[in-house]
């Protein structure tokens, strides 16, 4: 059943994770892929353009509505202008590496579009970023699965838990930024 179910929406699901968020479904489809139920060279690449895909729109959003969508959120308005006053010092290695740092996958993009970096060069190093990001997270997923497994024996007994204990860390991290963001309206 599980299979089943990841044949047909497990790519389309990782897809749109990562064009939103990303790490923690990324994480959950390379234990995934190492269990043998996707193929960890079809994650990474899922994983890369649903990245790039999703940062590239909210570059342009920040180009074009920056601050209309900053000021949405306190939150988001404090932390975009920690980013643009980051952004400015070092924007190169920025746009590289801001996806690694957690909390800032949504709000950077915008605060570099808002910036006024160049465009082609931000299309460039975000190609770049999201390739090592997702090369980098799937993989180190992928042979997670074989140092739990080669640590708890026969994985196959205890594979429901850990997927559900993947599934409720990302739950509970979802729920506690979803919590601060409401509490800080």
């Amino acid at each position: 059943m599980l299979q089943q179910f990841l044949q047909d929406f497990g790519y389309f699901a990782l897809f749109l994770g990562t064009f939103f968020e990303g790490e923690t479904i990324l994480v959950l489809a390379g234990f995934l892929a190492f269990r043998g139920y996707m193929d960890i060279n079809a994650v990474v690449a899922t994983a890369f353009f649903g990245s790039y895909a999703g940062d590239q729109l909210w570059y342009y959003l920040g180009r074009h509505k920056g601050r209309q969508i900053l000021s949405r959120k306190p939150r988001w308005q404090a932390m975009g202008d920690r980013a643009l006053a980051h952004i400015r010092r070092h924007p190169d290695i920025w746009v590289l590496t801001f996806r690694f740092v957690y909390g800032l996958r949504t709000v950077m993009p915008v605060a570099i579009g808002l910036s006024g970096y160049p465009p082609l060069r931000y299309l460039i190093l975000n190609g770049i970023g999201a390739l090592i990001w997702a090369l980098a997270l799937g993989f180190a997923a992928f042979h997670f699965g074989a140092v739990l497994e080669g640590m708890l024996g026969n994985l196959k007994r205890y594979e429901l838990m850990v997927l559900g204990g993947l599934l409720a860390i990302g739950g509970v991290l979802w729920l506690r930024r979803r919590l601060r963001s409401n509490g800080k309206r």
